[in-house]
């Protein structure tokens, strides 16, 4: 088996590893200013002119504009070349009709996709798998899915993430429950005390959604 660098997968809540490498947008790193301020959805793909890869860049271009409108900075990744991911992006226009709008890393080196903890030897043939990274406007890492190599992405899922981490830290003290959408009830951590709980019953008594103290929903 090649002799690839890996490293460590990074964990929500680090410093999100910078770079700087070739794109079918010229050189691409985490510090552009022309990302500052914006959320940076960093995901990989195997390889060029593959099926399943197709399908996941098609869905993320015709999404676009949502991920424009919600402050988001799309980048993608293989270890193909830069001439191939023109090439395929040419196609991709040609047979879909979409056009891909955002940078595609060519990580001939292996170096971004062994800093983020992409190679899995046991899945590829050292090629990365599928994974996501979201990283905040602080070059945070916020959250990370990784995909097995024969099932796509769900892309709705991947911009209702982005949204859900944007409202909670807009709105302190709150969280998003399971399946939750922009305009759903949001869900209150559990009190820390005795007192606490008490006083969060008292406080919503009457209110359906508040199932217990721990349990709480409330208007977003």
């Amino acid at each position: 088996m090649p002799d690839t660098p890996t490293s460590a997968i990074p964990t929500i809540g680090s410093p999100a590893p910078d770079f700087t490498q070739a794109s079918t947008q010229g050189p691409v790193s985490l510090r552009d200013e022309r990302f500052a301020g914006k959320w940076i959805v960093l995901f990989s793909h195997p390889y060029d002119f593959t099926p399943v890869c197709s399908t996941e860049f098609v869905g993320f271009a015709q999404r676009a504009d949502q991920f424009a409108a919600a402050g988001v900075q799309l980048i993608g990744l293989s270890v193909d070349s830069v001439y191939s991911h023109i090439a395929w992006m040419r196609s991709l226009e040609r047979d879909h009709g979409i056009k891909v709008d955002f940078p595609v890393l060519a990580d001939l080196d292996k170096k971004v996709a062994s800093a983020y903890g992409m190679i899995h030897p046991g899945a590829s043939d050292m090629a990365p798998v599928r994974a996501v990274f979201v990283i905040d406007p602080k070059r945070v890492i916020r959250a990370l899915v990784y995909y097995p190599m024969n099932v796509g992405r769900d892309l709705d899922e991947v911009l209702r993430l982005v949204r859900g981490l944007q409202y909670v830290d807009a709105n302190a003290g709150t969280a998003c429950p399971a399946n939750w959408r922009p305009g759903d009830k949001i869900i209150l951590p559990p009190p820390a005390t005795s007192e606490a709980a008490a006083a969060r019953l008292a406080e919503h008594e009457g209110n359906p959604d508040a199932k217990d103290w721990y349990f709480v929903k409330r208007d977003g």
